[in-house]
């Protein structure tokens, strides 16, 4: 079963729900989006030096620091 499949065969399911069951397929959605989200920042979090480069590009953009992209990429 494709993507798309799987979405259609969601969303026939999701039309013949009540407002009641919405919500708690909702928070579910949510709790696994969430899980997504932890487990995409523990990674980067475990690359050696990130957190470190992530302040100071941070903070680079905090002091104006930045370049257009255009200019850095001007075949885009």
């Amino acid at each position: 079963m494709n993507s798309s499949q799987i979405r259609n065969e969601a969303k026939n399911y999701i039309d013949q729900l009540t407002p009641d069951k919405l919500i708690l397929v909702i928070d579910f959605l949510k709790d696994l989006q969430e899980e997504d989200d932890v487990e995409a920042t523990e990674e980067l979090l475990n690359i050696p030096g990130f957190e470190s480069a992530f302040k100071k590009a941070n903070q680079q953009v905090k002091n104006g620091k930045t370049k257009d992209w255009h200019i850095i990429r001007d075949d885009v």
